[in-house]
């Protein structure tokens, strides 16, 4: 799941797409296209990428399909990503702390 998420928000265009859903709560492939400078196929391709990903949900309201942001891909990538980054500052704490044992023990006393 992870990788659709990054593979999802390496576009720019569909990164651009979910801050506007975001910040509308909302939005369908024509009024996405409409802030985008790209057509609406090109919009309507891009949000199939995102509800793959589970970036997005597609909701019908009469005739017109709105898409809404699903946070929950989100926040398991970005608690990934905190456990990673967690485990390699444990990891380099490590190395300062051999590195300053070494270097302590080569000194010479005074």
């Amino acid at each position: 799941m992870t990788e659709d998420v990054f593979t999802a928000l390496a576009d720019p265009t569909r990164r651009t797409i979910l801050d506007l859903l975001a910040s509308h709560g909302h939005g369908t492939a024509t009024t996405l296209a409409a802030a985008l400078p790209v057509s609406r196929p090109a919009v309507i391709k891009h949000l199939a990428v995102l509800d793959r990903a589970g970036l997005v949900a597609a909701r019908r309201h009469g005739r017109e399909v709105r898409f809404v942001v699903q946070s929950a891909p989100l926040l398991q990538t970005a608690a990934w990503m905190a456990r990673l980054a967690a485990e390699w500052d444990a990891r380099l704490a490590a190395v300062k702390a051999l590195a300053e044992t070494a270097s302590g023990e080569s000194s010479p006393a005074g």
